[in-house]
């Protein structure tokens, strides 16, 4: 999801707050990634690491680090770790969903093919334990570990979940809490046990990162219905892959019998036949489910906003504040 169109940029004023550390993350990545014996390997991570992503999860490590007072360099490492594991799903995941489009631009197992798409998210899986593993902390590897498991059963529970239109909302946030919040969560928490914060400070950013992944997650979803060009996906993929999101699922338990036929055709069957997908707007709106998605989007950004009351009063915090309000920016 582009954050590019809102009204402000407040992970740009992040970026620019943490510069130094960035650069020294994006060096670290570089380093990382290259490969001596297969030159697949840095091609297929360069063409998504350098697609213009915001690098916005190894940011809230940093961000989470500096604010609770750190000063050793091991924020550097996790940050770097936090991007590894965030590219390695989207490799797999575009595999799995068969997109050909990602950020914009053709997906790499689209330019190169499936196998070097999921072989080399494996390679960067693997990386990423390796930098835990340098900060020497058994409580930082087990964190970002539980992500990682987290992360791949909310990709399975979502495929399970996907085409059964008895998915309930209580399932779709946990695959929203395994495929997004996780490593929000992770990449602010593990900022502060680096930093050795207090485990009330540790706490809240871990509350922060989750309630921040999943109003990113809603909004994302959302989008799919909403927005446009500059989402950096195809409008509509989601109902095309029959995946049950938020909206769809409060329209399907307000809907009539005539409505379930139609949802069970066009998301358990797959047929899906010349304006079903506006038919499929249509009774998203008729029953109010995109309005009040939008309203748990920004009850979720301000859930964000309350946790970091606990953190230390520092310019950081009000970036981290401004970032929970413009993830939500194009909804309201």
């Amino acid at each position: 999801m582009s954050l590019d169109h809102a009204s402000s940029k407040p992970h740009e004023r992040l970026a620019a707050a943490l510069a130094e550390d960035m650069a020294a993350v994006n060096d670290m990545i570089a380093a990382r990634m290259a490969s001596e014996h297969a030159p697949r390997i840095p091609e297929v991570t360069a063409h998504l690491v350098n697609a213009g992503g915001k690098r916005l999860r190894p940011m809230l490590t940093l961000a989470a680090a500096r604010l609770c007072g750190y000063d050793g360099p091991y924020h550097i490492h996790l940050a770097a770790t936090v991007e590894f594991i965030h590219t390695a799903t989207l490799l797999h995941d575009d595999v799995v969903d068969e997109s050909d489009k990602r950020r914009g631009r053709p997906t790499a197992n689209l330019l190169w093919d499936n196998t070097s798409s999921v072989l080399v998210g494996d390679y960067l899986f693997a990386r990423s334990f390796q930098l835990m593993v340098e900060t020497g902390s058994l409580r930082v590897l087990d964190i970002l570990a539980n992500a990682a498991a987290t992360i791949a059963e909310g990709e399975v529970l979502q495929l399970t979940a996907a085409r059964n239109i008895k998915t309930t909302e209580d399932t779709y946030l946990k695959v929203v809490r395994g495929k997004t919040a996780a490593l929000f969560s992770a990449a602010t928490e593990v900022g502060g046990v680096i930093a050795a914060a207090p485990e009330d400070q540790v706490a809240a950013l871990h509350a922060y990162g989750d309630a921040l992944g999943i109003a990113f997650q809603i909004v994302d979803d959302l989008l799919d219905w909403q927005g446009g060009a500059g989402i950096g996906k195809n409008v509509g993929d989601d109902f095309r892959e029959g995946k049950l999101t938020l909206p769809v699922i409060r329209a399907i338990a307000a809907g009539d019998s005539e409505d379930r036929v139609f949802w069970t055709r066009t998301l358990e069957k797959r047929v899906i036949e010349a304006g079903d997908q506006d038919r499929a707007l249509a009774l998203l709106e008729q029953y109010g489910t995109l309005d009040s998605t939008r309203a748990d989007a920004l009850m979720w950004a301000e859930r964000a906003k309350t946790s970091l009351t606990a953190l230390p009063d520092h310019a950081i915090r009000g970036m981290l504040t401004d970032l929970a309000d413009y993830v939500v920016a194009r909804l309201v």
